[in-house]
């Protein structure tokens, strides 16, 4: 499901998008302005309405509106040209193939030949 989200641009469900803001936040929400975090994390972790935002912080609904796309598509830029949450991806993806791995192998040899293998593109992937 996440390899279906970041990066992109096109339509999602609510839940899809909820997922999609939260992952991009936990990776690029560090590198926001204390503003543009705190009014991200009121409408998309407390849920806030933005008419609700606006009242809270004496701006107006559309000055809300208009920070959390303009934050969203900053971080979808960011994901774009760093990739962390790509490379967290894929380094779990390899961390679930080793676990099949030793689970499938049926002899020493295989599970090693298995584990190299995937230990090289972990480092191949951090390059």
């Amino acid at each position: 499901m996440l390899d279906k989200l970041i990066p992109h641009r096109y339509n999602t469900s609510g839940m899809e998008k909820i997922v999609e803001q939260g992952l991009l936040y936990d990776f690029y929400g560090q590198l926001l302005t204390a503003h543009q975090q705190k009014i991200y994390e009121l409408a998309v972790y407390e849920n806030l309405s933005y008419n609700e935002i606006a009242e809270q912080e004496g701006i107006s609904r559309q000055a809300v509106h208009d920070l959390v796309r303009r934050t969203t598509a900053l971080m979808q830029r960011y994901e774009e040209t760093l990739g962390m949450i790509r490379r967290f991806r894929d380094l779990r993806e390899a961390a679930d193939r080793l676990c099949e791995a030793a689970g499938a192998a049926t002899g020493r040899e295989e599970l090693a030949a298995q584990v190299r293998a995937i230990a090289q593109q972990i480092r191949d992937d951090l390059e």
